[in-house]
């Protein structure tokens, strides 16, 4: 059985707009077919999402488009990352291969099996993880149309304890921690996401950046940071709702968009 829903959203911005507010780790929805290749049983693949997720992330960028005096466009995944996880590289780049976590998971957060370890990847890259490529890679293209630049914005989340899975995790976890690229991510974008939630770290659980690869490392009329809020700051670890500071940082994101927007 395949999923009916669409496997992402361009949510349309101004159309001057460059900023583009990524947000791929917020859902839940694994088709069927797909789920029928995890070996976890429900209630441990629940447990599973708990951890792997960035819930409410999707609530916070729709909060923060709302809130912006230009708004952004939003390029949302509708499906878990445990189908496919559309910001790993798809070869042997990917250093999370290392803990069976590259564009196609084969372990758990807790690395214990997800998949078997044989199972063949293509069917899942062909039909999930190229055509969102494919789609993302448009839509920056249709910004550096329109507006002549790009600015991705990937809005994150990690939980306030480190994960077996991290192969960083032994550093800071504060409650933001900004990602950088050394080609994509200027000293001024950095500014303004400091200037916007104030208590940030620099690449530590998590670093660096998403771009299309048709630009990573080429065009650097497209600028991108990484957002990741640790849990505990706006919802009950793991998996559970939202609480106040959700709004506090939609505000705050709000705020990185219109900086960047002029």
């Amino acid at each position: 059985m395949s999923f009916a829903a669409p496997p992402f959203d361009l949510l349309t911005g101004a159309a001057r707009s460059p900023v583009i507010l990524h947000v791929p780790h917020s859902a839940r929805r694994i088709p069927a077919d797909v789920r029928a290749g995890i070996v976890l049983d429900d209630s441990a693949l629940e447990r599973e999402l708990d951890h792997i997720v960035d819930a409410h992330t999707a609530e916070l960028a729709e909060r923060a488009a709302g809130l912006s005096g230009v708004t952004p466009w939003r390029f949302v995944n509708r499906l878990a990352r445990l189908v496919v996880d559309p910001e790993r590289f798809p070869d042997e780049r990917e250093e999370m291969l290392a803990v069976g976590m590259g564009a196609v998971y084969t372990r758990t957060t807790d690395r214990n099996v997800l998949r078997p370890a044989d199972t063949d990847p293509e069917p899942l890259l062909a039909r999930y993880f190229r055509p969102y490529a494919r789609a993302m890679s448009e839509a920056v293209a249709e910004r550096l149309a329109a507006a002549g630049r790009a600015v991705i914005v990937d809005v994150h989340s990690y939980p306030s304890a480190a994960l077996p899975y991290e192969l960083h995790g032994d550093g800071p976890r504060p409650p933001v921690c900004l990602g950088t690229d050394p080609f994509h991510t200027p000293p001024e974008l950095v500014a303004a996401a400091r200037a916007a939630f104030g208590d940030v770290g620099l690449d530590s659980p998590f670093s660096g950046t998403y771009v299309p690869l048709e630009f990573h490392g080429r065009d650097p009329r497209v600028s991108a940071l990484m957002v990741e809020i640790r849990r505990d700051t706006y919802m009950t670890e793991p998996g559970g709702p939202a609480g106040p500071g959700l709004e506090r940082l939609a505000s705050a994101l709000a705020a990185l968009v219109d900086a960047v927007s002029r």
